[in-house]
């Protein structure tokens, strides 16, 4: 209880319990499930919300698996990139949560012309999927919010390149 001033590197692997405030000056590497009760501050020792990044943070872009059908494991990355090989279809992502958000970078493959249908959770303006670019290595961006398990919410920004 109290206050658990660290500096250097701490590594914890197990079950730690902490009561008060943990100041971590250096490296810390959790090796599994870090919960916290009340606010984190990354930067600042007084956060203003439940999570307070004083600087940018930044979420890996992965790549998916090119094929007919192409499914998001949204418990691996934020944002992805796929370059279409063919015409596909863009299936219900697998292990959505509501409020998680990304973006997902779509690039036209040789010759081009490569068309993209979504799965039923995926819902567009108006209820109109977007037509992607189609010349050859055109980049387009779907940008997501997840409403609910059934449900995202998502706007395509097209011709980026």
């Amino acid at each position: 209880e109290g206050t658990a001033h660290i500096t250097g590197t701490a590594t914890i692997t197990g079950n730690s319990g902490f009561l008060g405030t943990v100041r971590v000056s250096g490296n810390t590497s959790i090796g599994s499930t870090l919960n916290v009760g009340g606010d984190v501050g990354i930067g600042t020792t007084s956060p203003a919300k439940q999570l307070h990044i004083t600087k940018a943070a930044k979420a890996d872009i992965g790549t998916l698996t090119d094929g007919a059908t192409i499914t998001p494991n949204f418990d691996t990355n934020q944002n992805f990139s796929i370059t279409l090989g063919g015409n596909r279809t863009l299936a219900n992502p697998s292990n959505i949560d509501a409020g998680q958000t990304g973006s997902i970078f779509v690039v036209q493959g040789s010759p081009g012309s490569r068309t993209l249908s979504f799965g039923s959770y995926w819902k567009f303006p108006d209820g109109t999927a977007p037509t992607l670019s189609t010349a050859s290595g055109s980049v387009d961006r779907i940008d997501y919010i997840v409403y609910s398990g059934t449900a995202i919410h998502a706007i395509a920004t097209l011709k980026l390149s």
